[in-house]
């Protein structure tokens, strides 16, 4: 079973940083992790899940224009992992962070940014 864990939420003001991460497990023998586009979604209060920013190996990652120039995403697929760096945070930006790879979803975490 694909197991998405993610890990590095938590409170921070406005203006900080925070660097949140993605583990993937649970993956068959000789499966291709870097056949697979992976990301980062949210959901903020009173909206829908939105798209925060996906890598596909190979390719240039693919951001939210209210992150752009803010949020750097990277992927490691020898460690089967996703990074988002979030620098300049704002209260806008708070919201449950979710990794997702393929259909695959992680459980969410909780970012929050006081102004």
């Amino acid at each position: 079973q694909l197991r998405l864990v993610e890990s590095g939420g938590g409170l921070v003001q406005a203006g900080g940083s925070l660097r949140l991460s993605c583990a993937a497990s649970g993956f068959t023998s000789g499966f291709a992790f870097d056949d697979y586009v992976i990301g980062w979604y949210r959901q903020t209060p009173g909206k829908q899940r939105e798209l925060v920013a996906t890598r596909r190996s190979g390719r240039d990652p693919n951001y939210a224009d209210s992150v752009m120039g803010r949020f750097t995403i990277w992927r490691d697929n020898a460690k089967r992992s996703v990074t988002l760096e979030m620098n300049n945070l704002k209260p806008e930006d708070t919201g449950v962070y979710y990794c997702r790879y393929d259909t695959y979803w992680g459980k969410g975490i909780q970012v929050t940014v006081s102004s």
